[in-house]
C-alpha cells in the first residue's frame, strides 16, 4: 500500500508530485460512506514555473470519497489552486479511495474476530474445582463479597446468576431500583465487573437506532449493561423486541455511489441479557414484566457496611490484589460453563403462590431462574441422552429449587405486593416509628420531620396508602389539616408468611414424593440381580 496508516489520526499519501493527508483518519463504520478531511500540497513540483502564489499553500476540504459530484469539484479546485495535472490528482484519489476500503474491510475484520482469552491450565483447573466444590452458591456468593461487593447478599448472588444466564437460549433480565446515591450503579458495576470482558456490553448513553447497527451476530449471548435506564428511553422498545423475539429488524432507504436509492434491511440477533438502574418508583409495566425487579438496600446496616468500606478502601487497608484475584476466578468460571440443556422433572409441580400478580410472567421467570441455578452446577450434573432425540442434557435437583426458592423470595414478594417497592419501604419505615412511639395516628410534616423525609414525598406515598386502603385519613377541623391512622400493622408480614407457606409446602410435597421413590427404588435392582443370577447359573454348573 502506498498509504501510511501507522497513525490513525493522520493518513499519509504521497505521489511523486503531491503530498496528499487525510486528518482525522477514516470511519470504519459505515460502509455505504466515506467521509474524510483531505489535506493536498506540492512536495516536488515538477514545472518549475506557476503564476499564483497560492500554489505552494495546501488546500483542505472534507469531502465524500463515495460523491462523484464532491470529487470532481475538488479535483478541479485542486488543480487549478495548486496549478497541477487533473489527471494525476484523479488518479491519486482512486487509489486512495481503494486502498481505503481494504484497510477498513480489514479492520471491521479484526473487530468482530476479537480473539478470546485463552486460559491457563491452572486458571481453568481452578476455575473447574470451584465448579465442582460443594456449596458452590455460598462459595460464590462470599468469593463475590471479597472481590468487593459490600453487603446485599441476596441481591449480588441474584444478579451474578442472571448474568450468568447469558450463555443460554433464553436468558434473564434484571432491573435495580432504588434511590438516588444509593448504590443501584455500584452493584450493577461491580457485579459486572465478574463478568469476562469479551461478554459485556457497557453502556451509559444509546441513541434510539444504536442497536440496529450492531454487527447481525455481534450482541449474541452478551450481557448489556445500561447505566441510567432514565436516559435511555428512546432505546427502550428495541431493547424489549430483543428481549421478546430474540432479534430486531429496521428497514431504510440509501443511496448507492451511483446516486440510486435502495431498500436495505437490518438485522441484529440475540439472545441477550439486559440489566438496568433507575430512581423511577415504578417501572413502565412492559419493562418490568420483563425482568427482575431487585430493591436496593437502604438500611442503616448496610449504610454502615458501605461506609466501614470506604473508610478501609481511604486508609490502604484493603487488599486490592486479592480483590483482582476473586474477580479473575470468577470471570475465568464464567469461561468455562458450556452450553447444556437443562430439564426440570419438577417443573410440572412447582405452583406460584395465589396472590401473585401478572403469573404467567412470572412464572417463566421462576421456572428460568431454577434453570440458571441448574446451570451453574453443571459440572455437578450428570449428563444425560434422551434416547428418542439423541438430546444431551442435565436434570435440576431439589437443592437447584431449594436454592432459587431462597433467592427468589423478595422478587415474587415484590411481585405479589399491590404497593410499589418505594412506597412499601416507606410504609414499613412508617409503621417501626408508630410503633416505637407507640401511637398508630400522625401527620405528613410529623413524619417528614421524623423519617427526614420531604414533605412532598411523605404526602404522595400518604396519598397512594389512603387510596390504597392502608391508611384511615381524618380531618382536623380546629387545625384544617389532615391526621392518617394505619388500619393494619400485620399485613406485610402476613403477606410474607403466605407466601413462605406456599412455597415451602410444594417443596415439601417434592421432598416427599421424592423420598417415597427412593424407598421403592430398590425393588428394581433386586430385579436385575435375579436375572443376572439366572444367566450366570449355567455357566457356575
Amino acid at each position: 500500500m502506498k498509504m501510511n496508516t501507522e497513525n490513525t489520526n493522520c493518513f499519509i499519501y504521497t505521489t511523486d508530485e503531491l503530498l496528499i493527508e487525510l486528518l482525522g483518519g477514516v470511519r470504519v463504520e459505515g460502509l455505504d460512506r466515506m467521509r474524510v478531511t483531505m489535506k493536498v500540497s506540492v512536495k516536488n513540483r515538477k514545472q518549475k514555473l506557476y503564476t499564483s502564489e497560492l500554489a505552494d499553500l495546501a488546500i483542505r476540504h472534507n469531502l465524500d470519497l463515495y460523491n462523484d459530484t464532491q470529487v470532481e469539484k475538488f479535483v478541479r479546485r485542486v488543480a487549478e489552486k495548486l496549478e497541477v495535472g487533473s489527471i494525476t490528482l484523479t488518479k491519486a484519489i482512486a487509489e486512495i479511495i481503494s486502498e481505503l476500503e481494504v484497510y477498513r474491510l480489514t479492520q471491521l475484520s479484526k473487530q468482530e474476530q476479537k480473539p478470546l482469552k485463552q486460559l491457563t491450565e491452572q486458571e481453568r483447573e481452578e476455575a473447574l474445582n470451584l465448579l465442582k466444590s460443594p456449596n458452590l452458591l455460598m462459595k460464590t456468593n462470599e468469593l463475590i463479597g471479597q472481590s468487593g461487593v459490600i453487603g446485599e447478599e441476596v441481591n449480588r448472588l441474584l444478579m451474578y446468576l442472571i448474568f450468568t444466564s447469558r450463555k443460554r437460549e433464553q436468558p434473564l433480565h434484571i432491573i435495580s431500583l432504588g434511590s438516588s446515591g444509593i448504590g443501584k450503579t455500584y452493584l450493577q458495576e461491580k457485579v459486572g465487573e465478574l463478568i469476562p470482558t469479551e461478554d459485556k456490553l457497557e453502556i451509559t448513553v444509546l441513541s434510539e437506532n444504536a442497536l440496529y447497527y450492531f454487527g447481525q451476530h455481534e450482541l449474541q449471548h452478551k450481557l448489556i449493561l445500561i447505566e441510567d435506564l432514565d436516559g435511555a428511553g428512546t432505546v427502550l422498545y428495541p431493547l424489549r423486541e430483543l428481549q421478546s423475539k430474540k432479534f430486531i429488524t429496521k428497514t431504510l432507504a440509501q443511496k448507492t455511489t451511483t446516486g440510486e436509492t435502495k431498500t436495505v434491511h437490518l438485522k441484529v440477533e440475540g439472545p441477550v441479557s439486559v440489566a438496568g438502574c433507575t430512581t423511577s418508583e415504578q417501572v413502565y409495566e412492559d419493562n418490568a414484566n420483563r425482568s427482575f425487579l431487585i430493591y436496593i438496600d437502604e438500611s442503616k446496616e448496610q449504610d454502615e457496611k458501605v461506609m466501614e468500606y470506604q473508610r478501609k478502601r481511604s486508609a490502604g487497608t484493603i487488599d486490592r490484589a486479592a480483590e483482582n484475584n476473586v474477580k479473575q476466578l470468577l470471570q475465568n468460571t464464567q469461561r468455562v460453563l458450556q452450553p447444556v440443556q437443562i430439564r426440570n422433572p419438577y417443573a410440572e409441580q412447582l405452583l406460584l403462590p395465589q396472590g401473585v400478580f401478572k403469573p404467567r410472567r412470572t412464572n417463566a421467570h421462576y421456572l428460568a431462574f431454577i434453570e440458571a441455578v441448574t446451570y451453574y452446577h453443571q459440572y455437578q450434573r450428570t449428563e444425560r441422552v434422551d434416547e428418542d432425540t439423541g438430546e444431551m442434557f442435565i436434570e435440576t435437583t431439589l437443592e437447584d429449587v431449594k436454592a432459587a426458592n431462597h433467592l427468589m423470595k423478595a422478587v415474587l414478594l415484590r411481585k405479589s405486593d399491590e404497593l410499589t417497592g418505594a412506597c412499601r419501604n416507606y410504609y414499613e419505615r412508617l409503621k417501626q416509628w408508630l410503633q416505637q412511639n407507640k401511637t398508630s395516628i400522625f401527620t405528613s410534616r410529623e413524619i417528614s420531620k421524623a423519617l427526614r423525609l420531604p414533605i412532598s414525598t411523605v404526602k404522595r406515598h400518604n396519598l397512594a396508602l389512603y387510596n390504597s386502603g392502608y391508611l384511615q385519613r381524618k380531618e382536623n377541623k380546629e387545625t384544617q389539616s389532615y391526621h392518617y391512622e394505619v388500619t393494619s400493622f400485620e399485613d406485610y408480614e402476613q403477606l410474607q408468611n403466605n407466601l413462605i407457606t406456599a412455597l415451602e409446602q410444594v417443596y415439601s410435597q417434592l421432598s416427599g414424593s421424592q423420598a417415597a421413590q427412593l424407598v421403592s427404588e430398590p425393588v428394581k435392582p433386586m430385579k436385575i440381580k435375579r436375572v443376572r443370577r439366572v444367566a450366570q447359573q449355567p455357566s457356575k454348573k
